[in-house]
């Protein structure tokens, strides 16, 4: 009898138990549709009426939340969409939510203006923004080119993956005075002294929102502003997740003019994962290859009166073609000639009668066909930790590195060979206060300057001033 009273007692125990446990903990789930063209909505903001639980939709628009008893309220919210309440008495069956879209110009909130949420239309300086939807339906090789179509914003194109904004003013290669900002981090290069653009940072998967300051931002994020500031910000895992795939192929060279059709090819990666309502992470990686374009302009350039002239090697002595390197080192030979009178008393009449305009000879150039090697080759890899210490705090390290080989156009033409660069964040963000600290390393490998470096070779073989070298020779 005693057995079977402990047995009893035992089996109540447990029932009481599991019936405890299942009370408080009630799995809520369901997707999130447009309810206007029936697609997923994702990144939805899912919260539990009068608590601090919440979560996101994934891309599918698919969302799972617990309580601890029902009925319960569920809230969805998001920009472009109308608030919406659902009451859910019952677990039982997967939830159907047709999101409802509104419009509400200038009501969404930003943070770059004055580094405090407000309203677009009454931020002090002119911002244009771009969300992750513009970027995934642009039919564009990368967000850069997004960029290029918004309003009074100039961008020039230096090679395939160096891309410079400009919003006031002069714009040029690797605009000093214009800010990139990624997650907060200045995406210039310390020993290039410029922005490197797509080469490392956040791929297409990967980009929440970007925010361009139009005109001087130099109160706010310092003197680099003075031409405008582009803020790129990533995707949170918590609000994000799920494993997403971008490929993009194209040709080009289709004219033929500089070498034979070649290829594109762009491959993007983005895992966001949140394990609990606490920790999350993502990893983002992407591979670029194409064959970039070679500079085939061979005009003649008179370099002390910038600008073209007629002429080319073999009728000009002093040639310095326009995408030809190492003709830059030129001189007057007639003085040259003059101290060889003396030494070839035969050819002094006709030097005697060298007199007037300068006698100009450059050196041998080279052109780019010989000295680069155009194959573009780019490789990111990013991620990052993500650890709510509470309600309202966040703490995230986060890293981006990219490596390759590209080339850059600024006042003379660059090869980038073997470049890597890596940026490293530690972060906690708080909805009134910000603690962020992070670095930038850069090896630039075998990086030169076309001009510079062909100079140097020819002065390395052969040096040009003083007798008996180079244009003493020619002379």
């Amino acid at each position: 009898m005693r057995k079977i009273t402990s047995y009893l007692v035992t089996l109540i125990t447990a029932n009481i138990l599991v019936i405890t446990a299942f009370a408080q903990n009630v799995t809520i789930s369901g997707n999130v549709q447009n309810s206007a063209t029936t697609e997923n909505a994702a990144a939805v903001s899912v919260s539990l009426k009068g608590s601090e639980t919440g979560t996101y939709t994934d891309d599918k628009g698919n969302f799972t939340i617990n309580t601890k008893s029902l009925p319960a309220t569920l809230i969805f919210s998001s920009i472009g969409y109308q608030q919406q309440e659902v009451s859910v008495s019952s677990a039982a069956a997967s939830l159907k939510i047709k999101f409802v879209p509104s419009n509400s110009l200038g009501q969404e909130v930003v943070v770059s203006a004055s580094r405090v949420p407000q309203k677009i239309l009454e931020s002090p300086v002119s911002i244009e923004r771009v969300n992750a939807a513009a970027i995934r339906n642009a039919p564009a090789a990368n967000f850069y080119d997004i960029v290029s179509t918004l309003k009074g914003v100039d961008v020039t194109t230096s090679s395939l993956t160096f891309k410079t904004p400009t919003t006031r003013g002069f714009g040029g290669s690797g605009n000093t005075r214009f800010n990139q900002l990624v997650d907060g981090m200045d995406n210039q290069a310390p020993g290039l002294n410029f922005s490197v653009g797509a080469i490392i940072g956040l791929n297409e998967l990967d980009i929440d929102n970007i925010e361009l300051l139009s005109g001087a931002s130099s109160a706010l994020y310092g003197p680099g502003g003075m031409n405008g500031t582009m803020l790129m910000t990533s995707k949170n895992p918590f609000k994000y997740q799920g494993l997403s795939f971008v490929v993009k192929q194209g040709i080009m060279h289709t004219d033929k003019r500089e070498r034979p059709t070649s290829p594109y090819y762009s491959y993007s990666l983005r895992w966001g994962k949140k394990i609990s309502e606490k920790f999350a992470f993502k990893i983002t990686t992407e591979f670029i290859q194409a064959k970039d374009w070679i500079g085939t302009d061979y005009r003649d350039y008179n370099r002390s009166a910038a600008k073209l002239k007629a002429g080319d090697r073999l009728t000009d002595p002093g040639y310095d073609g326009v995408n030809t390197y190492g003709d830059e080192t030129s001189a007057d030979i007639r003085q040259v000639l003059n101290g060889a009178a003396a030494a070839i008393p035969f050819l002094a009449p006709y030097i005697s009668t060298l007199t007037g305009k300068p006698i100009v000879v450059s050196r041998t150039g080279y052109t780019e066909q010989e000295i680069i090697n155009p194959n573009t080759v780019n490789f990111k890899l990013g991620g990052s930790l993500h650890y709510k210490i509470s309600a309202g705090t966040e703490a995230s390290v986060a890293g981006y590195w990219g490596t390759g080989n590209t080339i850059y156009t600024g006042a003379s033409r660059y090869t980038i060979k073997d470049f890597k660069m890596g940026q490293y964040k530690l972060e906690f963000i708080n909805k009134n206060w910000l603690l962020r600290a992070y670095t930038t390393q850069e090896n630039a490998g075998g990086s030169f300057n076309l001009a510079a470096t062909t100079q140097n070779f020819n002065e390395a073989w052969k040096p040009s001033p003083g007798s008996n070298v180079w244009f003493a020779q020619y002379g």
